[in-house]
């Protein structure tokens, strides 16, 4: 028994007494602090910004490499057809109707290059020659040639026979045969001084702007070569198909 308070004793001694200035918990119950952790600094503005620059360079690229190959290379000078400056929109307001008078819209025409057509008297040996040009020169574009739609704008005052009609919608690659009403496709669309619609093609690109139009009765070869040139300055972005 002495023994055991013996030891007891000892091993009091040997334990090291508390520093006087050590704290003391806090009576009660324990809590903990959340200290508020470093954030890596933001800047919302200018991500902003960088967001808003970005969305406009994604909608304006179709615009900018739609003229790359005459502007930016200036093949202008070489250009067969003649170059709209300004360029002309498709007006959103443009009644256009299938010919079996459903509406269309005309925003939906936009995403693909149109080679445009207008008979804009009764489709005669002349107007039948210039849409076998048309489907032609799409053909002749090759693997591009799926980038290339064609369009034909019937003035309401224009018949085509069934024939015609089935020449254009029934055989190989159709095309959008649609109606308006002629003052609104002047009011878009514009013959050279001198000559009328029915001896052009015209060109739209895929942003619908009317941007080329051919010279009256044009040589194929020389308008085939307007439409590579502006495939092959579109390749990086313009994809088949709209």
């Amino acid at each position: 028994m002495t023994n055991a308070l013996s030891d007891g004793q000892d091993h009091g001694r040997d334990a090291a007494p508390a520093p006087a200035d050590t704290p003391l918990p806090p009576a009660g119950p324990v809590t903990l602090a959340v200290h508020t952790l470093p954030m890596p600094e933001l800047d919302p503005p200018r991500r902003s910004r960088w967001t808003l620059w970005l969305v406009l360079l994604v909608c304006a690229a179709p615009v900018v490499a739609s003229y790359f190959s005459f502007y930016v290379l200036d093949l202008r000078g070489r250009a067969y057809g003649d170059l709209i400056t300004p360029t002309r929109d498709l007006p959103a307001a443009m009644a256009l109707t299938t010919l079996q008078g459903a509406p269309v819209a005309a925003d939906s025409l936009k995403g693909q290059w149109l080679l445009t057509y207008v008979p804009d008297r009764a489709c005669d040996t002349g107007c039948e020659r210039m849409l076998f040009m048309q489907r032609q020169l799409r053909e002749m574009l090759g693997k591009d040639r799926d980038r290339l739609d064609k369009l034909v704008l019937v003035p309401d005052d224009v018949t085509l026979t069934p024939a015609q009609v089935d020449a254009l919608t029934a055989h190989g690659a159709p095309a959008t045969v649609l109606r308006a009403s002629r003052a609104a496709i002047e009011g878009w669309l514009m013959a050279a001084p001198g000559h009328r619609m029915g001896e052009h093609l015209f060109l739209v690109d895929p942003m619908g702007r009317w941007m080329l139009r051919s010279p009256a009765a044009p040589d194929p070869s020389s308008m085939k070569k307007d439409l590579e040139r502006l495939m092959r300055a579109n390749a990086g972005w313009d994809k088949p198909g709209r």
